[in-house]
């Protein structure tokens, strides 16, 4: 019986120790062919630097501001009792838009008219009475300060029936009318937008770097996408005094001429700033750079060796600087040179060493002044 325990022991070992090495064969030949594993190459296109000459220049996005705009309000509660202009039309200063009743605030000057002629009288008597003596100082003077109560009272209703009356504060273009006749106005309510258009402002941020660069009277050249193949020309008239911390970037103003009135406040612009002479450098599109905040890098293709000493065709990371856009490019001025092929699409999934195969057949937007079609 012992004998017969001690056999199936043996076996049970001998069976057990054959799976183990025969798994131990399995992982082991799985582990070598992950070592040996080589990922196939990532498809990418790729582009040839060229060294280019690039202008000074800053190109942002702005937005357009009156010179002057206000929404028109009434200043006193009253009903519309006039309206004198259409949406839309010009006017110019002084010009009449619209006039509340009156008619309860004029009947009050009527009388409070009467209250002053008589008082005009009263006070020309007492003058008399009080050379003459008959009348006491105080009496006199009472006269006095109610002919100027009256005359003051006067000038106020005058003041209301006119402030009833509403009038443009400087020329421009109104908008679209937003009373009817018969309306009751609270003080406050608006009537119509009255802007400005020319000249007109423009707004727009310039990175803190770039500011010390922004002087007042430089020229800025505006266009719109809606303004096809119009170019707006004007200098730069103001620039804050403090830089924003949220975006680290400084507000320029600059003046444009408007004279049709093409620009309208609110419309998003394309401002290209000139501020110093074209210089040369490596331009690349822009889906070439690789953005990450501990620095921006491209990938080169080059000939590259695997740790067998077999070359292959394959990236290497390179660190660069850029330094300004303008439409679909990018201005390098380190890191890459005239004649090295850069990755120019396929970069978010390339990492340094990586195997490629180069396909050009449909490239990036490579276009320093692209025309995009409407969508």
């Amino acid at each position: 019986m012992a004998k017969r325990m001690i056999l199936m022991l043996v076996v049970a070992v001998v069976v057990l120790a054959t799976l183990g090495f025969v798994k131990f064969k399995q992982v082991q030949t799985a582990v070598q062919a992950a070592a040996s594993f080589a990922p196939p190459p990532e498809a990418v296109t790729s582009v040839v630097a060229k060294q280019e000459v690039w202008p000074d220049s800053l190109s942002v996005i702005g937005s357009m501001e009156a010179v002057h705009g206000v929404m028109v309000s009434a200043d006193l509660p009253g009903t519309v009792s006039k309206i004198n202009f259409e949406s839309g039309q010009g006017v110019k200063v002084g010009d009449v838009i619209v006039e509340l009743d009156t008619r309860q605030e004029r009947a009050q000057l009527a009388a409070l008219e009467a209250q002053r002629d008589l008082a005009k009288i009263n006070f020309g008597r007492m003058q008399k009475l009080v050379d003459e003596g008959v009348i006491s100082r105080s009496e006199y003077d009472t006269a006095v300060a109610s002919q100027k109560q009256t005359e003051a009272n006067v000038g106020e209703i005058r003041a209301t029936i006119e402030r009833k009356t509403i009038r443009a504060p400087f020329p421009g273009i109104l908008g679209i009318r937003k009373v009817n006749l018969g309306q009751y106005l609270a003080a406050g309510n608006p009537i119509v937008q009255l802007q400005q258009l020319n000249p007109i402002y423009v707004d727009f941020g310039v990175p803190q770097q770039s500011g010390t660069q922004v002087k007042v009277g430089g020229n800025v050249t505006v266009t719109a996408q809606d303004l096809a193949g119009k170019e707006f020309t004007g200098r730069v008239t103001a620039l804050d005094s403090v830089i924003d911390e949220a975006t680290r970037n400084v507000q320029v103003q600059a003046t444009l001429a408007n004279p049709q009135g093409k620009l309208k406040p609110g419309m998003y612009v394309q401002v290209a700033m000139h501020y110093g002479k074209a210089r040369e450098a490596i331009t690349l599109p822009a889906s070439a750079i690789s953005y990450a905040p501990y620095g921006d890098s491209v990938f080169i293709i080059t000939d590259l060796k695997d740790p067998k000493g077999n070359s292959y065709r394959g990236v290497r990371q390179q660190f660069v600087k850029v330094d300004g856009s303008r439409g679909d490019q990018v201005a390098v001025v380190s890191g890459v040179k005239a004649g090295d092929e850069v990755v120019s699409s396929g970069v978010f999934k390339l990492r340094n060493g990586a195997a490629v195969t180069v396909n050009n057949k449909v490239q990036p937007e490579n276009n320093p002044a692209p025309k995009p079609q409407d969508s």
